[in-house]
């Protein structure tokens, strides 16, 4: 599955990439981040808890960056492993770029494969949770970065410019 997309968001591009980089912030916006911490200045451990349809897991995982461009964009490669609920593995490149009137635009292409009970849950209900979750983080991470600007910033539905396919 790829999942490609856009965001404005209204601060600096200095600023976004410390929020990209800065665990607290990004276990703020995460939806169903537990726990999310730092063992290097390339590398994290998470535990969410999703729940996709009518499957409901903790996932326990690695997180990588790596192809550092400060303040750019890096790429992010991540493993997670969820017990009886399956695995989920994937990677995303995020590129951010300076807005004339001092906003950032965040790019993003991840792609995802997961596996066990949560890839029996099909496709399209696999897809259409991608794609509310990252709607979600968005949402969270304009509030966190730029909060004086939630109200043109946020929404409940995922960005624009999402894309989806399988």
């Amino acid at each position: 599955m790829e999942l490609t997309g856009a965001q404005r968001i209204e601060a600096s591009r200095e600023a976004v990439w410390q929020a990209l980089n800065d665990p607290e912030i990004l276990r703020q916006c995460i939806p169903g981040c537990q726990e999310l911490q730092q063992s290097s200045p390339t590398q994290f451990t998470a535990r969410v808890v999703l729940k996709i349809g009518p499957v409901k897991a903790t996932f326990s995982g690695a997180v990588t960056l790596s192809d550092l461009d400060p303040p750019h964009g890096y790429r992010i490669a991540g493993e997670g492993q969820g017990g009886v609920a399956g695995f989920a593995k994937g990677g995303a490149d995020v590129r951010l770029e300076a807005e004339p009137d001092g906003a950032t635009r965040l790019t993003y292409s991840a792609q995802a494969n997961v596996g066990g009970k949560i890839a029996q849950l099909g496709a399209r209900l696999i897809d259409s949770t991608s794609r509310k979750l990252a709607g979600e983080f968005f949402t969270a991470f304009a509030r966190v970065v730029a909060p004086d600007a939630v109200p043109a910033a946020a929404s409940a539905a995922p960005p624009a410019m999402d894309e989806l396919t399988p």
